[in-house]
């Protein structure tokens, strides 16, 4: 029976392949990045599907637990970008980041216990939790790609503008725009799935949809923020460059409603949310 101590070695191992699949990716041998890359998602899946044997419930009760899978989930976003938009840092990126959180959960394990209080004993639990991570790794990855613009977008506009000169076409600062934003939009689809099955499981565990609890409230914060972003860059003669601004703040406030408000006084004790107590 796999166990919490046994982590460390899946770990290594699918680190090991995301790393060699990054590496693979600068060198252009497109073959080995996806096949490491998939090799190593499946090694971490397989801790996480001996988890949910091993507890007998979904591993989404803690902070750790949760980290294990937004963990799992960077590295697919970052293959689905790179699948997509052939961008050879995403999975540098995404192997760099995912090895933070993996880290964190080594020196800083939450209690994995298999016991799970009623309320989350709903089928609505597990889909609204895993959905809500996919969604965070996206915008993670939609948030690094605004930050990759703000920081070289003056050097993508010099470079357009001299193809342009020489008669050649450039999309550049647009395609990297245009890439942040499908991130953003299939990040926010998947948050307000995640949100609307959130409303399911309350209605089942509570007894209504929405209550205003803290944690409700800075989901509803990041939903409009994002909201906001998008309907922003839709505008004829909008600031790329502030809508980027207001992607980052965005980003911040997802951040909060994933675990920040568990430091708040307003969540202490009294949120239906807090289940590590």
């Amino acid at each position: 029976m796999i166990t919490w101590e046994e982590f460390v070695y899946f770990a290594v191992v699918a680190v090991l392949m995301w790393g060699i699949g990054a590496w693979s990716a600068w060198k252009e041998k497109s073959a080995v990045a996806y096949l490491t890359t998939v090799v190593g998602l499946l090694v971490f899946f397989g801790f996480i599907l001996s988890m949910w044997i091993s507890l007998e419930r979904p591993p989404l009760r803690t902070m750790g637990e949760t980290r294990l899978w937004y963990s799992f989930f960077l590295p697919l976003a970052g293959l689905m970008v790179y699948s997509r938009w052939k961008y050879k840092w995403i999975l540098t990126f995404s192997t760099i980041l995912s090895l933070v959180f993996i880290c964190v959960n080594l020196f800083k394990p939450e209690i994995h216990s298999k016991t799970l209080m009623p309320a989350l004993q709903s089928p609505w639990f597990a889909p609204h939790v895993i959905v809500y991570m996919f969604a965070y790794a996206l915008l993670g990855a939609a948030t690094v790609m605004a930050l990759f613009v703000l920081v070289r977008g003056k050097r993508l506009e010099v470079r357009g503008e001299k193809l342009e000169a020489r008669g050649e076409k450039s999309e550049t600062l647009t395609t990297e725009l245009s890439i942040t934003d499908n991130l953003v939009y299939v990040g926010f689809a998947f948050m307000t799935f995640g949100m609307l099955f959130g409303a399911l499981w309350a209605k089942e565990a509570w007894g209504h949809y929405w209550s205003w609890d803290p944690k409700e409230t800075w989901a509803a914060i990041t939903w409009f923020a994002y909201l906001i972003y998008i309907h922003y860059r839709q505008l004829p003669n909008h600031n790329p460059r502030l809508a980027l601004g207001v992607l980052l703040v965005s980003f911040v406030l997802l951040q909060m409603c994933w675990w920040g408000i568990n430091y708040l006084p307003s969540a202490q004790g009294t949120s239906v949310h807090t289940y590590t107590s």
